[in-house]
């Protein structure tokens, strides 16, 4: 058995393009800029968790979407019909369509013909975005469902646009503004500390319009045809609600000062057709008050003195310079043809943002030693090889994130740490197979070819089981835990390569160099944790195990109905506020200030030390806008009642969002472990399917009391904790089954209750050795981690705990109960055909 050059010369070449790509992420930016222009100069993006900033996300609002193709339309429709001289007694707008009533029922056809010319073509085939019905002389137009879908995705498209227009016109460097479903736009502004200013930047639609003022109606209602409303004094103003002229011709807008009163002011101009029409419109209105109206507020009422025919006019309205700054890059960068929601945002303090850096780089520089360490303990001059693997596989996962793009959060960190943990897991299989083939006598050769190759099916089958989870994690998740999902991702498939494929490379290299008889793998220390020969009768303990495990489960489901889970923002809705005080901070006259402020009940937590502390708002009445309008009450509340307090985190989720990630949540739990049934059953037989997914179940209730026991936060993190348990979780049971179906073919003759205990004892020590180094992996994160990863750490580890044990005393006595089962009945029939027979 022989390395080949090519292979070898491959592996060399893409571990040295792995560590080049890798890294400028460690450089200084200085010795990165004087590198060649040949050589990667990439790095990972830091999420905003890590550096601070603003994440928000924007909604079209379908419903402003119809009002608008509505009104245009109802005005289309007056123009086209009277253009074809069909009399009509009236056309009005309704919530969802525009219902024409004609003077002549006999010109039905004729009004249906020419209507109809005011439909859009929709998609490949062509169809109207409208629909005619109604009988008589009334016809309705309605918005087909195709044409709304096509309306939002056009909105969407050009909403990147113009966001991205308006965030350079304020100066944010490196925004990420995409497209995020059918409908929503994911803005993330790194540095951003004044959320509230993006947000008004970004939600306002800009449609500036010009409208003439109308009379009042005698009984003090406006008149058809016009609209009441205010400007940011309050003061009313009854407008027409006919468009003189919109804000679409404007080319340019600047901020000025008066010259009398020093005040800002906004200049703008018009392009060549909006110049003609804005002399025509001033010559025609001397003397009457024109109205500039921005998003259904009056900017000011100015009375035409004289025609304006230069094309240009301003806009003054006791602005601040912040203010007319923010307006003219409004209207430079042109309206949004739909109102946009904030639906969800989060905001991270720089001083945070470091802070987590910090705090993920250390404990993950110590997860790592503490793994290397037990591995050097276990396999002693081997285990560096081992570890060798396992930078190899940190280094190249980098490397994959840097060419993907993606961007590195905490819990994304936190996915590194852990991949470390569970990539640490083939290298113990490889060992311990190595172990058990020197020890029934085969030569190094022999050895090393015979552990790899029984241990490869079992590394293939428990790293796509963890895969299938991180998959569905990806897929449903949003922002920091599609991170975690990348990291961890990455790191398993990496381990395939690192820990099997090059570690063999050099193992075979070493054996051949040294010229080995035997291939002796010694702990550092003479101690062995599991004694070779260890024979535990496992099933005798069964039912007490299955009895043990049935009550903690029935504790959990009886915790998670009271108290409950204590569910975070992500689930719940509402605001999450993460405050620090310089001195200790007083909960007591925190919380009866904010409860003055009538927001609900608000709940307030001290984590850390006593200069932290959180504080959780319930979900506002009124929709979506009205959790982003309370979070400045509460920030203006919380300075007031201690001065050195400041907001170094704020999470704000729309009732909207909160029901679709716990939609989603579920969904991909139970996706994850139907998929992974199907796999076992696949790979396996249906009672190994049954017996991993019925110790699943009791796995994720026992985690899940363990959060209601705690009152741990269970949101977005949480869920990826429960996906990740449930792909470890499998992982373990796949190892074990693997084992057992290969003893099942050697040992015909033995009884299936001996060949579960043998198959136990024999992994047992590689079910050990990962669990502890998966535990040393997340101990540091739990301890040290903080409250953005301790949802995650925490109960994490508690479930590897739960996983490990589990594996022994439920899923091998369910498979044992199955496996009677199964032979009771096949004994039974052939004595069944006999009597009948007779």
């Amino acid at each position: 058995m022989r390395n080949s050059p090519w292979m070898v010369a491959t592996y060399v070449v893409i571990v040295i393009l792995g560590i080049l790509t890798a890294l400028p992420n460690v450089l200084p930016q200085t010795v990165l800029d004087r590198m060649p222009s040949f050589l990667p100069h990439d790095r990972v993006e830091l999420g905003l968790d890590l550096r601070g900033g603003a994440h928000l996300v924007l909604e079209v609002d379908a419903a402003d979407l119809v009002k608008e193709r509505l009104l245009t339309m109802t005005q289309d429709a007056r123009r086209v019909l009277g253009d074809a001289s069909i009399g009509t007694t009236s056309v009005r707008r309704s919530t969802d369509r525009v219902t024409v009533v004609l003077a002549d029922p006999t010109k039905r056809e004729a009004a249906i013909e020419t209507l109809a010319k005011l439909g859009t073509p929709v998609g490949l085939t062509g169809a109207s975005d409208i629909t005619l019905g109604g009988t008589g002389g009334e016809i309705s137009v309605t918005l087909t469902q195709a044409g709304l879908t096509d309306r939002i995705s056009a909105a969407v498209e050009q909403s990147l646009e113009i966001i991205r227009q308006r965030i350079d016109q304020v100066g944010v460097a490196e925004p990420t503004i995409q497209r995020v479903g059918a409908d929503r736009i994911l803005v993330q502004l790194p540095g951003v500390q004044d959320p509230k200013r993006i947000r008004d930047l970004l939600g306002s639609t800009a449609k500036m319009s010009f409208h003439l003022l109308a009379p009042t109606g005698a009984d003090g209602r406006p008149a058809a045809g016009s609209s009441v409303l205010q400007d940011a004094e309050g003061r009313s103003y009854t407008v027409q609600d006919r468009v003189e002229l919109s804000g679409d011709h404007l080319t340019d807008a600047r901020v000025g000062f008066n010259q009398t009163n020093n005040e800002p002011i906004v200049s703008f101009r018009f392009d060549n057709f909006g110049a003609t029409r804005f002399a025509e419109i001033t010559k025609a209105n001397v003397g009457r008050p024109f109205a500039i109206v921005l998003d259904q507020k009056v900017l000011s009422a100015p009375v035409i003195n004289e025609p304006i025919t230069g094309g240009a006019g301003q806009i003054s309205g006791s602005f601040t310079v912040q203010q007319a700054n923010d307006l003219s890059a409004l209207l430079r960068a042109g309206a949004l043809p739909a109102k946009l929601t904030v639906i969800e945002e989060r905001t991270v303090g720089a001083d945070l943002g470091s802070d987590a850096i910090t705090m993920g780089i250390f404990t993950g520089l110590v997860g790592f030693a503490l793994v290397v360490g037990f591995m050097i303990v276990l396999y002693g001059a081997w285990g560096l090889l081992a570890n060798l693997a396992l930078g190899l596989n940190v280094i190249l996962t980098f490397a994959g994130l840097t060419l993907l793009g993606a961007t590195l959060t905490l819990p994304g960190i936190a996915g590194i740490v852990l991949g470390i943990g569970l990539a640490v897991d083939a290298n113990v299989l490889i060992n311990e197979r190595i172990r058990e083939e020197t020890r029934k006598g085969k030569g190094a050769m022999a050895a090393l070819d015979a552990g790899f190759a029984r241990a490869y099916s079992t590394i293939v089958d428990s790293n796509v089981t963890a895969l299938i989870a991180t998959v569905l994690l990806f897929w449903f998740g949003t922002g920091p835990v599609r991170g975690f999902a990348v990291t961890m991702g990455l790191g398993i498939a990496i381990s395939m390569f690192t820990a099997v494929s090059i570690v063999r490379v050099i193992m075979l290299a070493i054996v051949r160099r040294y010229k080995l008889k035997t291939l002796i793998i010694k702990a550092l220390l003479p101690i062995q944790l599991i004694p070779e020969g260890t024979r535990i009768q496992f099933m005798k303990a069964r039912f007490f195990g299955i009895g043990f495990s049935a009550f903690l489960s029935i504790a959990s489901i009886i915790l998670f109905i009271t108290p409950g889970l204590n569910y975070g923002v992500d689930f719940r809705g509402g605001i999450q506020m993460e405050v620090v005080t310089k001195e200790p901070a007083d909960l007591a006259s925190m919380r009866s200030g904010l409860d003055e402020l009538g927001l609900g009940e608000v709940a307030l937590q001290q984590f850390g030390d006593a200069q932290h502390m959180l504080i959780r708002v319930e979900r506002q009445p009124g929709g979506e806008e009205a959790q982003t309008a309370a979070v400045e009450t509460l920030k203006g509340e919380i300075v007031k009642i201690a001065p050195t307090a400041s907001v170094e985190r704020t999470e704000v989720v729309g009732p909207k969002v909160s029901g679709e990630l716990a939609t989603a949540g579920i969904l991909s739990v139970v996706l994850a472990s139907l998929a992974m049934l199907i796999y076992i059953w696949v790979r396996f037989e249906w009672p190994f399917a049954v017996g991993a997914i019925a110790t699943l179940v009791l796995d994720v209730t026992k985690t899940i009391g363990f959060f209601a026991l705690t009152g741990l936060d269970f949101n977005l993190t949480a869920v990826a904790a429960l996906l990740t348990l449930v792909g470890y979780s499998v992982n373990d049971k796949v190892v074990v089954y693997d084992r057992m179906r290969e003893n099942m073919r050697l040992y015909k003759a033995m009884p299936f209750r001996d060949i579960i205990d043998l198959s136990i004892n024999e992994t047992l020590a590689r079910s050990l050795y990962t669990s502890v180094t998966a535990f040393l992996a997340l101990l540091p994160m739990a301890i040290w981690g903080g409250s953005a990863v301790e949802s995650f750490a925490v109960p994490m580890i508690f479930g590897i705990i739960i996983a490990a044990s589990s594996s022994v005393f439920i899923a091998a006595p369910i498979l044992l109960f199955l496996g009677d089962w199964r032979k009771r009945r096949a004994d039974a029939a052939p004595a069944a055909a006999e009597v009948n027979g007779a």
